[in-house]
């Protein structure tokens, strides 16, 4: 009897076993890609909103059964790095994924880990889509980086147009941390509004990224008496405690970013007094989702308990890695073919109704395709939540 017991429980066994190692065979293989970008400290939302948006995604792909690539079906495996907003960590992050054999990475977030994560990117062959604006990084001879999202030099004089026409205003002026991103995004920001005839009151003012108490950094500014304050490169963070320094001053005309900024951050932050801030938001609005777009919306939300507008933006990298993938097979292991294929990519835009498509875009400020095709949505803050003040679209 316990001879017999003892046989059945081994066939059981067995077979237990032969069940695992079947469906350990049966499994999808696995395609990596990279995140390498801040998801701590005062920009962390940036990066949190980028990780986010390629977990929830390839969550959703690998429910559904995986990506067809070629004749091979996989699951997809992101592979996150924080790089803490340093440019050294972006380094050893981009060299981390190198040596898992990853060749698509996104990220990093900010000007400094972009350029300097360049060098490895090309020698290691990885594309990179940062979330930077350097139009070095896009201009030949550079040919691994593509923007992920809107320039600040595109959507700065859209927003300044804008503002000229519906809002009347003639001088605008500018304040940005002492960092080479802000710096850099106040600089082309004021040549932008010189010329399109706009009087710069001020653009030499700047502040620290410790800085708490913001009055005396303002205060020369707004004695300046500008209808339009922007806020070039501000971090999320940081966003709220200027725009309440300025409003606790006095200040009642517009306030702006070209940056990407967290409603909810806001409105702890803030609260009223962040109504009426203009920034750039999500490609995306209400009238622009598709049926996917918004279950990309709920799926997120259920998964992390919220959702960040700058996810509608920042859903789109994966997309294209993935769909660029689909059409040449031979850049899964191979960059060169990825490049090759981007002047002529079109796939059909699955998070936006009509016919749009996904497209390589940037000729005309880069020379050569190196952005992704998103549409320019610019919000204006008001009772917690950001609502769309008018789309535009860059070639």
């Amino acid at each position: 009897m316990q001879k017999r017991n003892f046989l059945a429980a081994s066939l059981l066994s067995t077979l237990i076993a032969a069940g695992f190692s079947s469906a350990a065979f049966a499994a999808n293989p696995v395609l990596k890609i990279g995140f390498v970008g801040v998801t701590s400290g005062p920009a962390a939302s940036w990066g949190i909103s980028n990780q986010r948006s390629m977990e929830t995604r390839a969550a959703w792909i690998n429910e559904t059964g995986g990506v067809k690539i070629g004749g091979t079906t996989y699951d997809v495996q992101i592979v996150a790095f924080d790089d803490q907003k340093d440019p050294k960590r972006a380094i050893a992050g981009m060299e981390k994924m190198a040596q898992e054999g990853i060749h698509y990475v996104v990220g990093p977030n900010v000007d400094d880990g972009a350029a300097a994560v360049r060098p490895v990117a090309e020698q290691r062959g990885i594309m990179y889509f940062p979330y930077a604006f350097p139009k070095e990084l896009y201009t030949k001879p550079a040919s691994n980086a593509i923007l992920g999202m809107v320039a600040n030099y595109q959507s700065g004089p859209a927003i300044y147009k804008y503002l000229m026409k519906e809002k009347g205003i003639k001088k605008v002026a500018f304040v940005a941390a002492n960092e080479s991103d802000p710096l850099s995004q106040r600089d082309s920001g004021a040549a932008a509004a010189k010329a399109l005839g706009l009087q710069v009151v001020s653009a030499n003012v700047t502040y620290q990224v410790d800085t708490k108490d913001f009055t005396p950094v303002l205060l020369p500014v707004l004695k300046t008496q500008p209808d339009l304050l922007v806020l070039s490169g501000v971090a999320p963070a940081q966003a709220p405690q200027l725009i309440r320094s300025a409003r606790e001053q006095g200040f009642k005309g517009l306030i702006s970013t070209e940056t990407a900024q967290d409603a909810n951050v806001l409105k702890e932050g803030a609260g009223k007094l962040a109504d009426g801030f203009i920034s750039v938001g999500g490609a995306s609005t209400p009238q622009l989702a598709s049926d996917k777009m918004r279950e990309f919306v709920a799926r997120y939300t259920k998964k992390f308990g919220e959702y960040n507008d700058e996810s509608n933006t920042k859903v789109y990298a994966l997309e294209y890695i993935l769909e660029t993938l689909k059409a040449n097979p031979k850049g899964l292991t191979d960059v060169k073919e990825f490049q090759k294929t981007m002047d002529s990519f079109s796939a059909p835009n699955p998070y936006m109704v009509g016919d749009a498509k996904l497209k390589y875009v940037g000729t005309t400020s880069f020379g050569q395709k190196r952005q992704v095709s998103v549409p320019l949505v610019v919000n204006v803050y008001k009772d917690g939540k950001f609502e769309t003040m008018f789309v535009a679209s860059v070639d």
